[in-house]
């Protein structure tokens, strides 16, 4: 089992159901929390185009339709798949560590534009 260490944690493994999301709001920073059939994922919550939350919005296979202006991002990669969204977003590795799920918020990585 990994150490908690610099880690921080975002919400436990029963409140994302497989096929679901969840928004976690930390201070100023939001996360958008996906379980995709068991493997889990984490971007920020925000969309890169407008108000949207991720963590709120509709999920299609391994993409997320954003709610605002219905662009999609490919939730393990960040990548943008639909306009109007053309910025990717920011991710992070789910970390799990007893029944919590964690990231190492100074590892958030942001794909290429393609």
């Amino acid at each position: 089992m990994p150490d908690k260490g610099n880690l921080l944690e975002l919400c436990r493994l029963g409140d994302v159901p497989p096929g679901t999301a969840r928004r976690v709001d930390l201070g100023a920073q939001s996360y958008a929390v996906f379980n995709l059939d068991g493997r889990l994922f984490v971007t920020q919550n925000d969309c890169t185009h407008g108000a949207g939350s991720l963590g709120d919005s509709f999920i299609d296979g391994e993409e997320v339709e954003c709610e605002f202006h219905g662009g999609r991002f490919h939730i393990p990669s960040g990548k943008p798949t639909l306009p109007p969204c053309i910025d990717p977003l920011e991710t992070w590795e789910a970390v799990v560590v007893g029944d919590t799920i964690c990231i190492d918020p100074a590892a958030g990585r942001t794909a290429d534009k393609e």
